[in-house]
C-alpha cells in the first residue's frame, strides 16, 4: 500500500489567489490599452506618421519587426476607440490565468497575426492596429475551454461566442479596409496559444 503526499491549503490561499489573478489582470489589461493609447496620442500629434513608419509592410524584410510595433499603432482616435472596449475585455479574461501566461499568449498571437499580414496583405498596404491581437485573444478563449476542461473558462467561451461569436465574419475576405490576414492568423495564433499554454494535469508522489 503506498501513500500519495499532497499539498494542503486553505480556502483563505485559493480566496487570495483569485484575487492576486484579478489584480494581475486588470493592470495587465490597464498597461496594454494605456500604452495603446500613449502611442496614439503621439502619432495624432505627429499627423499619423508613426502608422506610416512602424506599420507592417508586406514582404518587406528590412521592416518585419513591425509585426510587434503594428499592434499598438492605430489609424485614427475612431480607430483605437473601436478597439478599445473588446481589447479590454478580451484581454481581462485572457489575462486570467496569470500575467506571465498572458504575455506568452501575446506574444504568439503578435507573431502568428503579424506573419499572416506580412506575407499576405497586398503590396504597398501598410497595416496597424490591435484587431489581430482582439482576434487572438477571441480564438484563445474559445479554445481554452476545449483544451483545458475547466468550468470557468467552458463558460467564458460559452458567453463569448454567444455575444461576440459574429466576429468569425470579420476573419474573411471581402471587408475594404480591413486587415482578414490580421483577423484570421490573430484568430489562429489564439487558437495555437491556448494549445502550447495549456495546463497540463500534476502527477502525485506516492
Amino acid at each position: 500500500m503506498t501513500d500519495a503526499s499532497l499539498p494542503t491549503r486553505s480556502p483563505s490561499d485559493g480566496i487570495t489567489g483569485h484575487a492576486s489573478r484579478v489584480v494581475g489582470a486588470l493592470f495587465m489589461t490597464f498597461l496594454l490599452l494605456g500604452t495603446c493609447w500613449a502611442v496614439e496620442v503621439v502619432n495624432y500629434a505627429d499627423d499619423g506618421a508613426l502608422s506610416g513608419r512602424y506599420g507592417i509592410q508586406p514582404r518587406d524584410t528590412g521592416q518585419i519587426w513591425h509585426i510587434f510595433t503594428a499592434p499598438f499603432l492605430h489609424a485614427n482616435l475612431d480607430h483605437i476607440m473601436a478597439n478599445s472596449v473588446p481589447l479590454a475585455i478580451f484581454g481581462f479574461l485572457a489575462a486570467l490565468r496569470g500575467v506571465s501566461r498572458f504575455v506568452s499568449v501575446s506574444l504568439i498571437i503578435i507573431v502568428v497575426s503579424g506573419l499572416g499580414v506580412f506575407f499576405l496583405s497586398a503590396p504597398g498596404s501598410v497595416t496597424v492596429g490591435a484587431s489581430g491581437v482582439i482576434f487572438g485573444y477571441f480564438g484563445y478563449l474559445l479554445a481554452r475551454g476545449f483544451v483545458e476542461h475547466r468550468a470557468f473558462d467552458i463558460v467564458v467561451a460559452v458567453v463569448i461566442a454567444v455575444f461576440y461569436g459574429t466576429m468569425i465574419f470579420g476573419a474573411l475576405p471581402g471587408q475594404p479596409g480591413i486587415s482578414w490576414q490580421a483577423h484570421m492568423f490573430g484568430l489562429i495564433g489564439g487558437v495555437i496559444a491556448a494549445w502550447m499554454t495549456r495546463q497540463r494535469g500534476s502527477t502525485l508522489v506516492r
